[in-house]
């Protein structure tokens, strides 16, 4: 397999940690997402959508969206789970994991960045004050939706909506946040942190970091 990805990119950073989690061997490709090299006829080639990850499968076949890949590999390798078996509580998992994939992510990416400073001519401060707000208003949510008396966010081991969290985490952390509020989603990035596969799978542990 091959996986395109950026380092920083925090849909990456999930697939990653699943890759590592599940034992799963890739080559890694970077795409600068700085550079513009997801834009690239190549790379459009693979993603359309002009975004990272992408998946090139053994075969060939192309797998894109990092929730998708995901599901994917969940359904190829099965162990060790990220989702739960019954399907009530995969609900939970899976609706507190798109709190972060679907309601953070989409507003705060590059993509919407350049778009804010760039077309719309709003400052840097502006722009991060967009996106602390919605990174607020999403871990307001998922702090509420997941259990309050785990080791993780809905169990004893990883699962997705702490995959998901641990990249969310990154970019609050970069983009200054105040986690004040949040100490329990803190608590379950820390604990996190401490498994290998996350380790592998963390911005600061890829070939092109910088």
């Amino acid at each position: 397999m091959k996986l395109y990805n950026y380092w920083r990119s925090t849909t990456s950073v999930r697939v990653r940690i699943v890759l590592a989690l599940k034992g799963v061997s890739y080559d890694y490709v970077p795409i600068a997402l700085t550079r513009g090299e997801q834009a690239g006829a190549d790379y459009m080639a693979l993603n359309p959508a002009k975004g990272v990850p992408a998946l090139v499968l053994d075969d060939g076949r192309v797998l894109t969206q990092s929730m998708a890949i995901i599901r994917y590999l969940e359904a190829t390798y099965p162990e060790p789970p990220v989702l739960p078996a019954d399907p009530y509580l995969r609900a939970r998992v899976e609706a507190a994991s798109e709190v972060i994939a679907v309601d953070i992510h989409p507003v705060n990416n590059l993509k919407i960045l350049g778009y804010l400073k760039g077309t719309l001519g709003h400052s840097q401060d502006e722009a991060v004050a967009w996106m602390q707000h919605w990174m607020t208003e999403g871990f307001t949510a998922f702090q509420t939706m997941i259990e309050d008396d785990t080791p993780f966010a809905f169990g004893d081991t990883l699962g997705l909506a702490d995959i998901c969290l641990v990249g969310q985490m990154v970019n609050a952390r970069r983009w200054g946040l105040d986690l004040a509020p949040f100490g329990r989603l803190v608590e379950i990035d820390a604990r996190a942190r401490e498994l290998d596969a996350v380790r592998q799978g963390l911005p600061e542990a890829q070939p092109d970091a910088d």
